[in-house]
């Protein structure tokens, strides 16, 4: 959800306050994301090519996949992905899977609690074992990864960088410090590149005490 709403008219505003807040590289990886033609979510056909994508995505890293939408229990329960949700969704839980340490891999939810979809929230926050700003922080690699997996794919990333409120206080420090921090934590994990392309890989975060 968009914390402060904002007019398409202004966009191009921010986007250009929040790239000239950033050093290289962060501002070219930001710029793969600030595509304005990104700024909507797909449909139709196109929606569905989308979808395809992320599941295809998925399968490559070994996520079993399940019929239905989270709504009906978890996004993931531990060892299998719910499908009929939005691709910008299975992305993010695919960079969830990605992220998490190979103790939560195989926890409902990865052990961080209900999102957003999640039908049996109560079953969740019991298979929660992270809290506070560590969860915070993992929320903030996944949420970044997913939006670069998006731009490599060709999807509409700058749509979820504006859901996600990453523009928010486009221009002030802070927003440009925790960017370019989430960024650089994504790079620590090998889980990107220079470029920000997202590397088809688990993170191994004992290794660097992440």
């Amino acid at each position: 959800m968009i914390l402060t709403p904002i007019e398409i008219s202004t966009l191009p505003l921010l986007l250009d306050r929040f790239a000239a807040s950033l050093a290289e590289p962060a501002r070219g990886v930001f710029r793969r994301i600030a595509d304005p033609r990104a700024a909507q979510r797909a449909s139709g056909a196109e929606a569905s090519a989308h979808h395809a994508a992320a599941l295809k995505l998925a399968a490559s890293f070994g996520m079993a996949l399940l019929p239905g939408s989270p709504l009906l229990d978890f996004g993931w329960n531990g060892s299998a992905l719910r499908g009929a949700t939005e691709a910008y969704v299975l992305l993010h839980e695919i960079a969830h899977f990605q992220v998490a340490p190979e103790t939560r891999r195989t926890r409902i939810d990865f052990g961080l609690g209900p999102g957003p979809e999640t039908g049996d929230g109560a079953a969740a926050e019991r298979a929660a074992t992270i809290f506070g700003v560590e969860r915070e922080r993992e929320e903030a690699l996944a949420s970044l990864l997913g939006i670069l997996w998006e731009v490599e794919l060709g999807q509409p990333a700058l749509a979820s960088f504006l859901d996600q409120n990453w523009l928010e206080g486009a221009g002030k420090p802070e927003a440009a410090t925790h960017f370019t921090t989430v960024l650089a934590q994504l790079r620590r994990l090998d889980l990107i590149d220079r470029d920000g392309r997202p590397r088809a890989r688990l993170a191994d975060r004992s290794a660097i005490g992440l």
